[in-house]
Order: C-alpha cells, then sequence, then structure tokens
C-alpha cells in the first residue's frame, strides 16, 4: 500500500461522512431455525451490524420464525375467520419505524427461505397505505439483503428480494447484496468450524460495502424528507393528475 493510500484508508476509517445515530436498523433473519437454535445467517448478519453500531445506528435483529404469522394479506388475519392469532402486527410495526431493512436469509432449492416468503407476502399485504405525503408507505426507506447457504443461489434470491423491496416502495442503494455460500452441495455452513465463512474476504468486503451504502442512502432520504412526493402518489393520479402522462390516443 503506498503511503498515500494508507493516509486516504486512516481519513476513512476515521472520519465518516456524516452522523448516523439517528437512524434505525432492523435485520430480518429469515431463518428457519427459532431462537435459541444456531442461525448461520446470523453470522453474516453480525458483520452489518457491529459496522451500524461502530456509527451510532441503533439495530435490531428478529427471527419471524419465533412469531406466529399466518398466511394472507390482511393487516392482520386474526380479524378474519380463517386464523385465530396474528403476530404480524407487531412485526409490521417495528419495519415502520425503521429507516434500513436488511431481510436475511438461508438458501434451500435454489430459492429464498419460506419463512422469508412469507414476511414479503405479509409486508406486500400493507402496500395499499399511504404515508403522510400520499405516497405508498414504504417510500424513503432503504433496503438490502444478507444470504447464506451451502449450496447455490445467492444471487437469484437477491434478486428476487430486491425486486420485491423496491417494488412496494424501499430504495435500494449500489451493492445492496452480500453473502456466504459454502460448497456446493453437503458441507459446513457459515459458522461451522472449518468452513472459512467468517474469513471470507469477499464477503466480509461486499457485506461492509453494503452496510456503508445503507447509512449513506439512508441518511440522503432522511436529510431530504424521503422520496419527493411529486408524480408519484396514488390518490392524486385517481384525481385525474397524470403529471406529464400523456395518453397514447393523444399522440401525434
Amino acid at each position: 500500500m503506498t503511503e498515500q493510500l494508507s493516509k486516504i484508508t486512516q481519513h476513512q476509517c476515521e472520519n465518516a461522512p456524516a452522523q448516523y445515530s439517528d437512524l434505525k436498523a432492523l435485520f430480518l433473519n429469515c431463518t428457519l431455525n427459532r431462537t435459541p437454535v444456531l442461525s448461520h445467517t446470523r453470522g453474516v448478519i453480525n458483520i452489518a451490524k457491529e459496522i451500524f453500531e461502530a456509527n451510532g445506528v441503533q439495530t435490531k435483529v428478529i427471527r419471524p420464525v419465533d412469531y406466529d404469522i399466518p398466511a394472507g394479506l390482511g393487516l392482520d388475519m386474526s380479524e378474519t375467520p380463517e386464523w385465530d392469532k396474528d403476530d404480524w402486527p407487531q412485526l409490521q410495526k417495528q419495519i415502520d419505524e425503521t429507516d434500513i431493512l436488511v431481510l436475511c436469509t438461508s438458501v434451500w432449492l435454489g430459492e429464498k427461505s419460506s419463512v422469508c416468503n412469507r414476511v414479503l407476502e405479509r409486508m406486500y399485504g400493507y402496500t395499499h397505505l399511504l404515508n403522510e405525503k400520499g405516497q405508498y408507505r414504504d417510500y424513503g426507506k432503504v433496503g438490502a439483503t444478507l444470504i447464506t447457504g451451502n449450496e447455490d443461489g445467492v444471487k437469484h434470491c437477491a434478486m428476487n428480494i430486491l425486486f420485491s423491496l423496491s417494488h412496494i416502495g424501499y430504495t435500494v442503494p449500489p451493492q445492496a447484496d452480500a453473502g456466504w455460500l459454502g460448497e456446493v452441495g453437503p458441507g459446513p455452513s457459515y459458522l461451522d468450524p472449518g468452513s472459512g465463512g467468517p474469513g471470507n474476504d469477499f464477503t466480509n468486503r461486499n457485506t461492509t460495502f453494503l452496510a456503508w451504502n445503507c447509512m449513506h442512502l439512508a441518511r440522503m432520504l432522511k436529510d431530504n424528507g424521503g422520496i419527493p412526493g411529486h408524480g408519484n402518489q396514488p390518490d392524486a393520479w385517481d384525481a385525474g393528475c397524470k403529471t406529464d402522462f400523456k395518453n397514447p390516443e393523444h399522440k401525434v
């Protein structure tokens, strides 16, 4: 490392470009294992969590599998004839209070876990609600994903998760996915002895970039009041305000 690069590196490590202590980050660890069973996904979560906390971000990790989360798109499925209990509203409340949501999952059969899919389905059930600007409710929040497994599928899962978050209103920063895969097939998982997971430079680098990009984007969004409420309000569209949209029948 050259002396100049060494100085730049030291300066970056000692001087963050902003303050982040007013930000909140929530990790939804969609492992299949209930607490306190070991979660390998939590090992990767801890990398980003420690970076957030080192910069003052308030963090929380929740395993949705610890809760009773029925299938369905209702706000509270316990209010339907189908289910007697629904813990999702209390999880949704914590999602609503956060600036950065990192949706984390293990890989099974090349796909995100069933728990992760259920979480996205329940989040989708709230998308008809609007924020104070009249936008869909998740505008102004930052979304990212962390993934582990010992079979192929990290990028496939990341594409689906990040699309889903973006589709319901989350803003996705650059390099908003990171993960670790062991040897394809039966073998050690991330936290198993000899896996090489915690020392993997590629995973450590990408998870670090993810954490910082989430903080940078969350800072920009919060400082600027989120996404401008112009041209993206469903009620305004329904009222006839098409905001520069030209119907094809008007084309020359």
